[in-house]
């Protein structure tokens, strides 16, 4: 759960952009999870990584990460950046599996409640 999502309107806007891509796990009509990228030159922002409450821990964020860096890969994307709560431990654990690494802290980066983000970064050799 998101503690300022992101409103509908906003959502569908970038969705609209050619520099934006936003992938989708979905299993019977539900969605299961969403990942997304902002793509500048060589390099993507990972800016939206959801899962479901009821599949978190399984696979489906290293599957969209698949896919994501599969079609970053066919962009000519050589490095992908994110942040993430400094409390989200699953989330950094997961992140370092795809091969991010944490590379700074943005201090009071993210409200509700006030907390520093992790800015972890993956570059393709």
């Amino acid at each position: 759960m998101f503690t300022q999502p992101w409103s509908e309107t906003a959502f569908l806007e970038l969705t609209r952009k050619e520099y934006c891509h936003y992938l989708v796990a979905e299993e019977k009509e539900q969605i299961l999870g969403c990942v997304g990228m902002v793509v500048l030159g060589e390099e993507a922002d990972v800016d939206k990584v959801m899962v479901a409450a009821t599949h978190q821990g399984g696979h489906i964020c290293q599957e969209l990460f698949a896919v994501l860096f599969t079609e970053g890969e066919r962009l000519g994307v050589q490095a992908y950046t994110l942040e993430v709560r400094k409390s989200n431990v699953k989330a950094l654990h997961i992140y370092e599996k795809l091969g991010f690494i944490a590379e700074g802290i943005r201090p009071g980066f993210y409200d509700r409640p006030k907390e520093d983000a992790v800015i972890m970064w993956k570059r393709i050799p």
